[in-house]
């Protein structure tokens, strides 16, 4: 059945914005693995924005689940990932100045550097995803490269939902169907939420994880983080029936 991990990167900003510590980052990662989350995951950007470096070392010592790790890597963000090993680091493309993951890899353009960066990775046995599009020249590029997994960018997806879920669908379920052929496992994220995350973890096979940050703790103001994360989970396991 395909994991739920959840992106805390909205708590690290609502602590950032009084300056103190209140919400307390590593106790919200214990009670969401503590009410089933899989996985959490965190992006730690330059500008520390919402979490910080010194996050990514005291969550490292507290998560017992899967530890997954995203950002571009530059010197600073590979040295972060190396000093900490999570299970996993996700790779994206997006600069400093990038408000969210916007785009996917083109891993024929970057093939040298990332060729380069997943080796040392896997060199120290972590595990590596490459965020990318539905693209099949960029899909082979990432299992050309040696990466382990790709997560599958899917904004198009959420925003065609209401309109055509089938259509909407489609492109990630090929893809999926090509990185299955390729020995590449599939993961997933960027707007999934309670109203289409089950159709998508229903259609796309070999579905591995999911990581879900903004729609997730927006929900949880209404419902609870508790009842939310068992609401996600929820999804998942009707969508694997």
């Amino acid at each position: 059945m395909t994991k739920l991990s959840v992106n805390i990167n909205k708590i690290a900003t609502l602590r950032n914005a009084r300056g103190g510590d209140v919400p307390n980052l590593v106790q919200v990662a214990t009670d969401c693995e503590s009410f089933g989350a899989q996985g959490i995951t965190i992006h730690p950007r330059p500008d520390e924005r919402h979490i910080r470096y010194n996050d990514v070392y005291d969550l490292k010592k507290i998560v017992t689940t899967e530890y997954n790790i995203e950002g571009y890597p530059s010197e600073d963000f590979i040295k972060l990932v190396l000093d900490n090993k999570p299970t996993q680091v996700t790779l994206v493309p997006d600069g400093p100045d990038v408000l969210t993951s916007n785009a996917g890899w083109d891993t024929i353009a970057h093939a040298e550097m990332l060729k380069d960066v997943i080796a040392t990775f896997k060199e120290n046995d972590i595990r590596v995803s490459l965020f990318i599009e539905c693209n099949e020249d960029y899909i082979q590029g990432a299992a050309d490269l040696g990466a382990d997994r790709i997560e599958l960018y899917t904004e198009d997806y959420a925003n065609g939902y209401s309109r055509d879920p089938e259509n909407a669908v489609a492109p990630y379920t090929y893809a999926a169907e090509i990185a299955n052929s390729l020995g590449l496992g599939v993961n997933a994220g960027h707007d999934l939420s309670l109203e289409n995350l089950e159709y998508f973890a229903a259609n796309v096979p070999g579905l591995l994880e999911v990581s879900i940050g903004h729609a997730l703790i927006s929900d949880a103001l209404y419902f609870g983080l508790e009842n939310t994360i068992q609401q996600y989970r929820r999804k998942l396991e009707n969508a694997s029936r």
